[in-house]
Order: structure tokens, then C-alpha cells, then sequence
């Protein structure tokens, strides 16, 4: 089961953050992804991998996720232990194969409010994000119910397959 609400560090970035930084070609061929999420955002910021915590949060400004598909990029992130991203805008095929890892993700206009390393509580079901740091609350559009079932139970796959098993 996800947890998509609690407290997290933010770790900011900017516009236009593409698969092939989450998720750099050899950080995938010939290696495990438990291996290849090591190399996760290596070509903007080497040190991310090594310093993320789990339940930290994402942040990224317009279109978080464009270039290729690569389904790679969500999972390192997931694998990293990113409890929610927040953008104001996510490529479409990546926001989708992130949901279906079991991440939340948030299109919120106000991310320019947050700083790197603010301390953060994310509902994910209201569409809240309270800035433990400067005690703002940001507003989201929240996730329908049927994804944040989905997320609740880890991602699409385990989704389906305990709704199988209910049916």
C-alpha cells in the first residue's frame, strides 16, 4: 500500500525536466532498476540519488516528465522513495506511468512558493500541500477517487489484481 500523504523535503527543480535525466540510458541497460534509480537525475543534479530520503517530495515547475517514454523515470523515483510530485504541468505518458507505480502526482500553479528543502505535508486526497516552513497552504487539483484507489493499493498492477481477487 502507498502512503501518498504525510511530510516530506521538497527538492525543487525548474521547467521541462525530461526522462532522460530521471532516468540516463545506462541507468537502465544491462542493470536493475534497484541499481539504475542510483543514477536518477544524474545529469542535473549528481548528488539527488545519494541524498533523497524516503517520503520526500518532488517539485518541478511546467512540463515535469517530457521527452521519451521511458517508464524507467517514474520507477527510479518511486524506488528512491518520492512519496508525491508536484508540477504545474506534467507530460502526459509520464504522468500517467508514474500514477500507475502508485505516486501521486499534483498539478499545482503555486510551486514557485516552494523552496528546496522546506519541509512539507501533502494531502493528496484534499489537494493540499501545507508548507511546514512559512506555513502556507497551497492548493492543488486533487486526484479523482478512482486514482487515489489505485495509488492506495501501489500502483495499477496491484490495483487490478485486488479487484480481481474482490470480484
Amino acid at each position: 500500500m502507498s502512503d501518498s500523504n504525510g511530510t516530506g523535503r521538497a527538492w525543487v527543480y525548474g521547467d521541462n525536466i525530461d526522462t532522460d535525466q530521471l532516468a540516463p540510458i545506462h541507468s537502465y541497460k544491462n542493470m536493475e532498476a534497484e541499481e539504475g534509480c542510483k543514477f536518477c537525475l544524474e545529469p542535473l543534479d549528481p548528488n539527488f540519488a545519494s541524498a533523497v530520503k524516503i517520503g520526500d517530495i518532488f517539485v518541478a515547475g511546467n512540463n515535469m516528465g517530457i521527452g521519451s517514454s521511458r517508464e524507467q523515470a517514474p520507477l527510479h523515483l518511486k524506488l528512491l522513495g518520492i512519496r508525491a510530485v508536484l508540477a504545474k504541468s506534467f507530460a502526459r505518458i509520464f504522468y500517467r506511468n508514474t500514477l500507475n507505480f502508485g505516486v501521486p502526482e499534483l498539478v499545482c500553479a503555486e510551486v514557485d512558493r516552494i523552496n528546496t528543502g522546506d519541509e512539507l505535508r501533502v494531502d493528496a486526497l484534499k489537494g493540499r500541500i501545507e508548507n511546514l516552513n512559512t506555513g502556507e497552504t497551497l492548493e492543488c487539483e486533487p486526484l479523482p477517487d478512482h486514482l487515489m484507489a489505485m495509488i492506495a493499493d501501489g500502483g495499477l498492477m496491484p490495483h487490478l489484481k485486488n479487484k480481481l481477487q474482490r470480484e
